[in-house]
């Protein structure tokens, strides 16, 4: 039986919303990219920030696992990787934030690590992060969003199984998440939901987060075995109504390199891509969490706000 998508069309109103309050004139920081915000704080961007950015009507984020660009980038076990980097937009300098991998994927959610340093589990509550979190601002901006986890056995499951890791779900790592059981199960699911999600642009979330498995993330498995999985999904995303009719964007990275290289594979892809464009300026997941925010109109939260918009890799 085919899952059920849980999106409305109040991403369209929050989305209609958005423009409308640009055009009233919000007010903002002044004339630069960055904004007058405390992090985690609920203010309004800014025009000029959200204008330079361009508005975006879904964001997919793809994060693989632990392979510095090096490992990656001209490689032949990445022949789709590479393909992507050639047509599309790539980050030539991204970095994580740290290491291991779980810190990443918070940096990457909420503008922090929370000051974990481990890949621990959320239950118990000696593993969780408060402070305001990407879904937090979807929920107040009435934007939808989910988080695909590829092995999870059923929605907003905290138990590691052979395939997939809680460390890899960020999303479970919040409390104001996790509080309501309907509500995480409603948007932390088993991958085998985004097909049907992805069928129509009205039923694809504004924000996706899709996490492959151990194996398919090159985390447990070959990189050979993780760009197979790509050239399988990525081209249905991006054949998508969402992507073939609005303005929308996948992101395809890393969470972490190695130990020597920190360094990772960032690429853009979709109708808000700007194709062959190639930037060496020295992006972070930061950068990447405050992209999604400008493109999404929502407030920056964590070190977020102080990050540089990854602009120049997007279509004007």
């Amino acid at each position: 039986m085919r899952a059920r998508s849980f999106v409305t069309t109040v991403a369209a109103l929050a989305a209609t919303a958005a423009v409308v309050l640009l055009l009233g004139g919000c007010t903002g920081a002044g004339s630069g990219s960055a904004r007058s915000a405390v992090p985690g704080s609920t203010a309004v961007p800014s025009t000029s920030a959200r204008a330079a950015s361009g508005a975006l009507q879904h964001v997919v984020v793809i994060l693989e696992e632990n392979k510095p660009a090096s490992s990656i980038v001209g490689n032949g076990d990445a022949p789709y990787f590479n393909e992507l980097l050639t047509q599309y937009a790539h980050a030539s300098q991204y970095s994580a934030i740290t290491h291991p991998s779980l810190p990443n994927y918070l940096a990457l959610t909420s503008g922090t690590t929370g000051g974990i340093t481990s890949d621990c589990n959320p239950p118990g509550g000696s593993c969780l992060v408060t402070s305001s979190n990407l879904a937090d601002s979807l929920r107040a901006a009435g934007r939808s969003w989910r988080m695909y986890a590829e092995g999870m056995p059923a929605p907003c499951s905290a138990a590691n199984t052979a395939r997939y890791a809680v460390k890899h779900n960020p999303f479970l790592y919040y409390p104001s998440v996790t509080a309501s059981l309907e509500y995480c199960r409603q948007h932390d699911v088993p991958f085998n939901a985004f097909a049907a999600d992805l069928a129509t642009a009205s039923s694809l979330p504004a924000f996706s987060f899709v996490s492959p498995d151990l194996c398919n993330d090159m985390h447990s498995c070959s990189i050979p075995t993780g760009d197979a999985w790509l050239s399988r999904i990525v081209p249905e995303i991006l054949a998508s109504p969402a992507f073939t009719s609005q303005r929308s964007l996948l992101v395809v990275t890393f969470d972490e390199g190695d130990s020597s290289d920190n360094v990772v594979t960032c690429v853009f892809a979709g109708s808000a891509a700007r194709r062959g464009a190639v930037s060496n300026v020295p992006y972070s997941h930061y950068s990447l969490l405050r992209t999604i925010e400008d493109g999404l109109g929502l407030p920056p939260v964590g070190e977020s706000a102080a990050a540089t918009p990854m602009t120049d890799l997007l279509a004007r």
